[in-house]
């Protein structure tokens, strides 16, 4: 058997966080088995979808990494199929019309609350076949068992019994001759030869009625894996009062792909202990076996801790490629060098936890003039160490080559002539040629500066000492 996988969303939206990791799984359980991931648009709901939520669910799948193999197939061009086979069901006496109206149904389901039953559909038409008088409009519904139990052996949950009791004759195609995604669904599973369906948990309640339309289109039913929702940090699920949901909006935060994928995979599935993953590694073990029972918490902090970790393995050419956006859109000039900006990206990205940040980091490297934050130039820009600048200015000036190596030799020399310990000296430095207290190791800054542009701002650092020490006439 050759395992094939589906991802089927209504564009009603964006790509959610949920939908990426039903995505996710789907796509990784059949990579895995060297199957076959289908995507399918299941846009038969014309009021709710739209082009641009179609083209954000391409884009955020894009983004992630999770390629397709078939697809996308839009249920809005197999309406006549879904058509076909509801009247085949009707022909067969699997489904019946029912003419009751909205009203009739509200009206049946109070009564049934207030007597404290089930307010399910009476069955009022299933044997019907003629309609009442003057009405034409009709939905047809599922003629659902009356006895009996379906059983559903889920590959997360287990056995799970449902009562064919306990079931309503449910509608499959509305009055306006629209079917609903129920049964559109079954449908092309069915002619998809779909062999998993891998989803979120609360669709188990839909799953019996499902199974019985496959049993009715004479299809035998897929594996089915309800996975546990993902749920906020207070336990409630996650909404957008959880902070971004939107999976391209982390790519405007700043996360890489690898690294929500990583997160997500790790949502809700375990192997071992380990938390890194390569995609190569996410394929070779995923399994349904080692999908959790419970909920999966979505915490911020640790999803930027495992991009924290992502962005340090990324060579540095690729970040200097993934950073170009996001210094473009905070106003900074973008190096025309860009084996330069390579090596400006490879002293900052063992710091920075986003591409957002990385950008922000990058600012001194590459505006013009550094104004050096208040608190830091009176702290280290001070009357003493006033002498012991300049000589490290002259210093450097000398050096017959400018690299991290002599750099260090400069400030060697500097701090043996006047006794003093590298902070002492670093820190100043640092101010004024970063702006402020926290930055990459002194001599790889000035390394990656530059002789001209370090010397520049040392120099106005000496300038600005020697105008807040002078007596005034």
């Amino acid at each position: 058997m050759t395992v094939r996988t589906r991802f089927a969303p209504s564009p009603s939206g964006y790509l959610h966080i949920g939908g990426a990791r039903t995505a996710l799984f789907n796509h990784l359980f059949a990579r895995h088995h060297g199957g076959r991931f289908i995507l399918r648009i299941e846009d038969t709901d014309a009021e709710r979808s739209t082009p641009e939520s179609i083209q954000a669910i391409l884009d955020g799948l894009g983004w992630l990494g999770l390629d397709w193999d078939e697809g996308p197939i839009h249920q809005s061009a197999r309406l006549d199929r879904y058509r076909a086979q509801a009247e085949a069901l009707l022909a067969g006496g699997l489904a019946y019309r029912c003419w009751c109206t909205p009203q009739e149904l509200a009206a049946r389901r109070r009564a049934a609350q207030a007597a404290g039953q089930r307010p399910a559909y009476d069955r009022t038409c299933r044997d019907r076949s003629t309609p009442p008088a003057g009405r034409t409009a009709a939905v047809l519904r599922f003629r659902t068992p009356l006895e009996g139990e379906t059983i559903v052996d889920d590959e997360v949950k287990g056995r799970v019994v449902f009562q064919n009791a306990d079931l309503d004759d449910f509608v499959i195609v509305r009055s306006d001759g629209a079917p609903l995604f129920i049964f559109c669904g079954v449908v092309d599973d069915a002619e998809m030869g779909v062999t998993h369906i891998i989803r979120g948990d609360d669709h188990l309640a839909n799953t019996p009625r499902q199974v019985l339309l496959y049993q009715a289109l004479g299809a035998t039913p897929p594996r089915f894996a309800h996975v546990p929702l993902i749920l906020g940090l207070d336990r409630a699920r996650l909404s957008k009062r959880h902070g971004a949901t939107s999976v391209l909006a982390y790519r405007d935060l700043g996360y890489l792909p690898d690294a929500l994928v990583n997160y997500l995979a790790r949502l809700g599935w375990s192997h071992g202990d380990q938390e890194l993953f390569t995609r190569a590694e996410l394929v070779e073990h995923f399994t349904l076996e080692n999908v959790g029972k419970s909920a999966g918490i979505f915490n911020p902090e640790k999803l930027e801790w495992v991009n924290f970790q992502c962005m340090k393995a990324t060579p540095p050419e690729e970040l200097a490629a993934l950073v170009v956006p996001f210094l473009e859109r905070a106003g900074l000039a973008v190096p025309a060098d860009r084996a330069w900006l390579v090596r400006v990206v490879a002293t900052l990205r063992e710091r920075a936890k986003t591409l957002v940040e990385l950008a922000d980091f990058c600012r001194f490297y590459l505006i013009d003039t550094i104004e050096p934050e208040a608190k830091a130039a009176a702290k280290h820009l001070t009357a003493d160490i006033a002498p012991v600048l300049a000589d490290l200015v002259d210093r450097l000036t000398a050096l017959p080559r400018w690299d991290a190596h002599t750099i260090e030799e400069a400030f060697q020399a500097t701090l043996a002539v006047h006794g003093l310990a590298l902070g002492k000296l670093a820190q100043p430095v640092r101010v004024a040629v970063t702006g402020g207290t926290v930055s990459p190791g002194i001599y790889e800054v000035l390394d990656v500066l530059g002789r001209e542009r370090a010397l520049s701002r040392l120099r106005a650092a000496q300038a600005r000492v020697e105008r807040s020490n002078a007596v005034p006439p």
